[in-house]
């Protein structure tokens, strides 16, 4: 394996510079609320940094590395993610009422964000595997399969709305097969059902409230519908412009909840104003165009549905994040992509930017069977 100059030359700029614009928008966010927290060790501020500046050798390693190295090791990388997934039910520290880190120093290891990866290669593999427009429903359900044991697990800590994203991950790779129209359709009624049946089967009692709190906010304010109403009052109280960097109100005085992670789009919001939420928005509209132009542009299958699951788990998670901070979707426990604090889940997001710029760099060749997911 080498590495040359010229490979840096390659790299989708456009997608570098969202990206770059995103975290940069994220540290000041983190900076504006660590002003005036108490200082003990590393503030969150300054443990972001130190993330960022992982997350970002990370996603160099991962861009010079050809992608397709990684459908050989697939096997052993899913394996490893679930290995740790069921080891943090036992031995993971429990963080706001989940069992989802290993704590190793002022860093928190999550292995959910390190099974999304796995699983993305995994489920890439499988599917490039099989002869373009031949899937069939044994396809369908052999692939359920590889995020069925994951799903359980996340669930078991409980992190559902990791649950719900690695389940979207599977849907997208299944849409990009090319499945019959009729199995799509399968799956959706099937996946209604799943959540009628498992309302009173699945849901505990604190995520059934979320739901609640989500349709009448008001029915309980100081209890479940707290968090969504004090970000909706953080969204609409910034305005236009935002009242500026450090004098937010619902941030600064601790009525926002997990202002720093769950709820930083209200944050920015609330000192940036619709016109910075407007550019962050901006900017995934901007960042999942690229995407699309990489998954278009890709020299294999394999590659392609890599892309098609990178771009899925960045659209999905801020689409999630965005619609429970300005109230249209339920608290899910969602970090918004880039901008949130939090250290596995910033280096595995710049892996997934890293895959996606390997699938670029290497766009070059062409293969015959690609253009059918075109």
């Amino acid at each position: 394996m080498t590495f040359r100059v010229s490979q840096f030359a390659k790299f989708d700029l456009i997608s570098i510079v969202a990206m770059t614009f995103l975290i940069a928008t994220g540290l000041i966010a983190i900076f504006s609320l660590s002003l005036e927290s108490e200082r003990v060790g590393f503030n969150n501020f300054e443990k972001q940094t130190i993330h960022v500046a992982i997350a970002i050798v990370t996603f160099i390693v991962f861009s010079l590395i050809d992608y397709r190295i990684w459908k050989s090791h697939s096997g052993n990388l899913y394996l490893i993610g679930i290995i740790l997934l069921a080891a943090v039910l036992f031995l993971g520290d429990n963080i706001r009422g989940t069992s989802g880190w290993f704590k190793l120093g002022f860093f928190n290891v999550q292995p959910v964000e390190l099974m999304k990866l796995a699983l993305i290669i995994a489920l890439a593999r499988y599917f490039s595997q099989i002869k373009p427009l031949l899937i069939s429903f044994k396809h369908i359900l052999i692939s359920f399969c590889y995020v069925l044991i994951p799903v359980s697990l996340a669930a078991r800590q409980p992190d559902m709305g990791s649950a719900v994203v690695m389940i979207m991950i599977w849907f997208a790779m299944v849409l990009l097969s090319g499945i019959n129209k009729k199995y799509i359709f399968g799956i959706v009624v099937t996946g209604l059902l799943v959540i009628i049946f498992g309302w009173g089967l699945f849901l505990k009692p604190y995520q059934k409230a979320r739901v609640h709190s989500f349709l009448s906010p008001g029915s309980d304010p100081l209890g479940d519908g707290y968090n969504v109403i004090q970000s909706m009052v953080a969204v609409g109280s910034g305005g236009v412009h935002g009242k500026g960097v450090g004098h937010g109100s619902q941030s600064k005085l601790n009525f926002l909840p997990e202002k720093h992670t769950d709820f930083i789009y209200a944050t920015i919001a609330e000192e940036r104003g619709l016109i910075g939420t407007g550019i962050v928005i901006g900017l995934f509209g901007v960042l999942l165009y690229r995407l699309r132009v990489i998954y278009k542009a890709s020299r294999d299958l394999f590659g392609k549905f890599v892309v098609g699951g990178v771009t899925m788990v960045i659209f999905f998670q801020a689409f999630i994040n965005i619609g429970m901070n300005i109230g249209i979707i339920p608290v899910a426990g969602l970090s918004l992509p880039f901008l949130s604090y939090g250290g596995s889940f910033i280096v595995v997001t710049l892996a997934f930017m890293g895959l996606a710029q390997s699938v670029w760099i290497r766009r070059l060749k062409s293969d015959k069977n690609s253009r059918i997911l075109g």
